[in-house]
């Protein structure tokens, strides 16, 4: 009446099961050495009068270590880390070694600023950034009615 033939479980996707091997790999602690340097900074973008505020969060660099360009339409904003880790034995002798370099790199799309204006300063981590508009090139807005 009934075989004892094996059924697949309706959860068991294979190619689920696969994606979950794949991602399981990737996190393990084959990666963790990089840190968060595999994926970008975050970054909040507020526009006020006259002005665009932007936040970079940035913990534990200093301010040698970031570089912020105007290139074009285009503000680029990165960050480079080189760590050395040592760790010597009473005798001055090297037991352990460790070096970590990273780059991050943020770009975003920037028109009609005062690219001479523009002020940066870091605290606390957060690299906060105060773009001004170029006076007269505001641009007027229109509501488009929909018919």
């Amino acid at each position: 009446m009934f075989d004892l033939i094996p059924f697949r479980r309706r959860n068991d996707d294979p190619f689920g099961q696969m994606l979950k091997s794949f991602h399981d790999m990737v996190d393990t602690s084959f990666l963790s050495s990089f840190g968060s340097s595999m994926q970008p900074f975050r970054t909040d973008i507020r526009e006020e009068n006259g002005k665009y505020l932007v936040e970079a969060e940035l913990p534990g660099f200093a301010k040698e270590d970031i570089d912020i360009q105007v290139q074009g339409n285009e503000l680029v904003i990165r960050a480079k880390r080189n760590e050395l880790v040592e760790q010597k034995d009473d005798d001055n002798r090297m037991i352990r070694q460790e070096r970590r370099a990273g780059e991050f790199v943020r770009r975003f799309y920037v028109d009609h600023i005062d690219e001479e204006q523009i002020k940066a300063r870091l605290e606390n981590g957060v690299l906060k950034l105060d773009i001004p508009k170029r006076p007269g090139d505001e641009q007027t807005r229109r509501r488009i009615q929909i018919d």
